[in-house]
C-alpha cells in the first residue's frame, strides 16, 4: 500500500494518480488547482471543447472537467505525462484510425502535453453530441 504525503489517502499502487484535497467547484478551479506548466494546456483543450460544443454545460462529475447536456458527454483531466481525454468507448472505437499514434483504452484516450490536435479533440466532441454516445 502507498499512502499519499498530501492528503493520506492509501491506494495499491505505488504514487498513484489522484486529485488531493476539497474537491474543484468550477473547470476554473480544476485548472488553477493544476502545476502551472500544465494550466496552459488544459486552457486549451477546455476552449477547443466550448467550441464544439456550444450548448453543452461545463461543470465538474468524477472530480474532472465536464461537458454535459442530459448526461456526461466527455470529460478531460489532467495526469503527470498527458491529458486524458474521456469520450467513452464508441468514441474510441470510431476513431480508432486517427488515434493511432496516442495511447487508448476504453473510453480514454491520453494526449500528450504539447501535442493537442484541436481539429481531432473538435471531431470527436462533435460526434459524441451528434450520437448521443457518451462517457
Amino acid at each position: 500500500m502507498w499512502k499519499c504525503p498530501k492528503c493520506g489517502r492509501e491506494f495499491k499502487k505505488k504514487e498513484q494518480s489522484h486529485y488531493c484535497g476539497e474537491k474543484p467547484k468550477t473547470i476554473d478551479e480544476y485548472i488553477l488547482s493544476q502545476d502551472a506548466d500544465r494550466q496552459e494546456a488544459l486552457r486549451q483543450i477546455r476552449q477547443i471543447l466550448r467550441n464544439a460544443l456550444p450548448e453543452a454545460e461545463e461543470r465538474i462529475s468524477w472530480s474532472m472537467p465536464t461537458y454535459w447536456k442530459n448526461h456526461n458527454i466527455l470529460h478531460f483531466a489532467a495526469s503527470k505525462e498527458h491529458i486524458g481525454l474521456y469520450p467513452g468507448p464508441a468514441a474510441v472505437v470510431q476513431f480508432a484510425e486517427e488515434l493511432q499514434g496516442y495511447k487508448t483504452d476504453k473510453g480514454t484516450i491520453r494526449i500528450p502535453y504539447g501535442r493537442i490536435d484541436a481539429a481531432l479533440i473538435e471531431k470527436i466532441a462533435k460526434w459524441c453530441w451528434e450520437t448521443g454516445n457518451h462517457a
